[in-house]
């Protein structure tokens, strides 16, 4: 929303720069956030490092639920910091004079076009290619020709699913809060930015788990492992 004011508006009013500048801060948040965990490891922990190991704890727990521990293992690093980008750039357009970069479609899009090639690349990898798009044809061999599109429409939806159910409640709560700003700047904003903050941590969750989802189905064979 260009007519929102924004700290990096200052600097320059055009849109992809206020867009890019906040990405970059959501980025640097996590890297922040990631640095300031293992900078001093103890047994017992403590400050960061205890809320940090809680997170990729739950991350893990999540993608065991979902594909067996050995593979959600494998897939914390790119789900765990997925998670922590998506809910650094939701929770800075709560601040005002801030502006949330996934209420923009191209980081969103940009996340699950990469998630999307990535899942798909790693079934090819591990089943090959003949094998892998085999079960797109489904069980029964004389439904495949039916079966084969509609898999395909149903993969290339899972860009939408990703990116415009981030992009579209990330939005929402942008406009939500810029028109509570307008009306009382000062009383009225303190309301709802415990929904606006729940929001934020949601978004991140779901997006965390449709990545294992569709991880999870990629490489898995017919089983999910202990």
């Amino acid at each position: 929303m260009s007519e929102v004011f924004t700290f990096f508006g200052l600097i320059n009013e055009d849109h992809n720069f206020i867009f890019i500048t906040h990405m970059l801060l959501s980025a640097a948040i996590a890297l922040v956030l990631g640095k300031m965990a293992v900078k001093n490891l103890q047994v017992v922990p403590r400050g960061m490092q205890n809320v940090m190991e809680a997170y990729v704890s739950g991350v893990l727990k999540m993608g065991s639920d979902v594909m067996g521990r050995r593979h959600a293992l494998k897939y914390l690093p790119l789900v765990a910091t997925i998670g922590l980008f998506v809910w650094a750039a939701n929770m800075i357009g709560i601040i005002p004079g801030f502006e949330s970069p996934t209420a923009n479609i191209n980081m969103p899009l940009a996340l699950a076009i990469a998630v999307f090639v990535y899942y798909n690349f790693e079934g090819i990898r591990l089943h090959g290619v003949v094998n892998y798009f085999k079960h797109f044809f489904g069980p029964v061999w004389w439904l495949a020709w039916l079966m084969f599109p509609i898999e395909i429409v149903s993969h290339f939806s899972r860009l939408v699913s990703l990116s415009f159910r981030l992009f579209g409640n990330i939005k929402g709560d942008d406009m939500f809060l810029a028109v509570l700003l307008m009306l009382a700047p000062w009383v009225l904003p303190i309301i709802p930015f415990g929904l606006l903050t729940f929001m934020a941590f949601l978004q991140a969750f779901i997006f965390m788990m449709l990545t294992y989802v569709y991880l999870g189905g990629a490489v898995q064979a017919d089983h999910v492992e202990p």
